[in-house]
């Protein structure tokens, strides 16, 4: 018989109740004055964690479910031996049950579909039923993800600018970086930061204003990769530019090594610099911090659990090692164990256009001059 999340939890309740009312000694009225003989140190205790329909929960200590799909190396994907025997992995991953070297804490870290936290403008049904407590390596976005979540620290420093890419035709962009995208179409990566709200945030680096008068279109391609999906929009004529992560497309490269397990066209990707580039990079204004561990539905609590966590966390070795061992350390928040050579790398995303020295070929279009 099918039972509503809801009716679920409340279930899960009554037994936890039952089960402190049995258990935690005598809570029957006393004989003379009405109240109750059990002793404070008998006191049922709360939950340790917000509660999960279906998941029993912690007993001595937090268990907490976070949840990742498996498509945005190196921060989550699917890990292939020996790193992994095809369990979900990645930056978040890592850190996460880093938590245990720190803190009395229990983790769990199931495949989740990014359209099942966030998608359309909103919190998806994954997160607001409770499938998990909250979905991993989330950038803290101003606009639309601050009415409906709460977000834990970042666990890296402000690193997810955005950009805008476009085609190009004989190495030239249809457009340069000096227009203001009026009277343009741009396709948002349904479900991934920068949201589709925060491009009219955002500043020119060209130019020095804000973008305005464009129209943010969905995809018309429909496969299981959003970012896939904007592309294949912009690439097919069905939008002028595409609003997305200024690192996203040479994150999307692939490697014949064995190490990435793609869900997205490899060739396709493979054109950036000769067929797409970015006309527009290190635009910053979309966000409040950097990527996150763990975001949740609003009110949950659950950054009152995870915060204290990671404010040690972030300050061990362990920390150093997993930013080395996925090859971001310049994206870490440097402690005591990070080499002074590896903390004041600035890659090419991280540039603002009017910065940039690279050309087009490279996949990074400076200014016009």
């Amino acid at each position: 018989m099918h039972r509503s999340p809801l009716v679920a939890l409340l279930a899960g309740l009554a037994l936890w109740l039952q089960g402190c009312s049995d258990d935690e000694g005598d809570t029957s009225p006393g004989p003379t004055t009405g109240m109750t003989t059990e002793s404070p140190e008998e006191e049922c205790k709360g939950p340790l964690e917000p509660m999960l329909p279906g998941i029993m929960p912690g007993s001595e200590r937090p268990k907490i479910i976070l949840g990742q799909d498996i498509d945005w190396p190196p921060y989550a994907y699917l890990g292939v031996p020996p790193e992994s025997d095809f369990d979900v992995a990645g930056i978040g991953h890592d850190i996460a049950h880093g938590l245990k070297e720190v803190c009395d804490i229990d983790v769990v870290t199931p495949e989740i579909r990014w359209g099942d936290c966030w998608d359309n403008g909103a919190i998806d049904h994954g997160l607001a039923a409770g499938k998990v407590h909250g979905c991993m390596t989330y950038t803290h976005t101003w606009g639309a993800r601050t009415r409906f979540l709460d977000f834990s620290k970042p666990i890296l420093q402000h690193n997810k600018p955005a950009g805008l890419l476009v085609k190009l035709e004989n190495g030239v962009p249809k457009f340069d970086g000096n227009h203001n995208l009026n009277g343009l179409k741009v396709v948002d990566v349904v479900g991934w930061a920068p949201t589709a709200d925060t491009l009219a945030l955002v500043e020119n680096k060209c130019t020095k204003a804000r973008f305005s008068g464009f129209t943010i279109v969905q995809p018309t391609a429909t496969g299981p990769n959003a970012n896939q999906n904007a592309l294949e929009t912009l690439m097919n004529g069905d939008a002028d530019a595409m609003w997305v992560y200024a690192d996203q497309a040479k994150n999307y490269q692939c490697t014949n090594d064995g190490t990435m397990t793609p869900n997205w066209d490899c060739t396709m990707w493979a054109g950036f610099g000769t067929t797409f580039a970015y006309i527009q990079t290190g635009l910053y204004g979309h966000a409040q911090a950097g990527t996150t561990l763990a975001m949740s539905k609003r009110g949950s609590g659950l950054g009152e659990i995870l915060n204290p966590c990671l404010d040690k966390f972030l300050a061990t070795k362990s920390y150093y090692d997993i930013c080395k061992k996925h090859g971001v350390p310049e994206q870490c928040f440097p402690n005591s164990h990070f080499p002074s050579n590896e903390t004041a790398v600035k890659i090419t995303p991280h540039y603002a256009t009017d910065e940039l020295t690279t050309t087009c070929a490279d996949g990074y279009c400076p200014c016009p001059a």
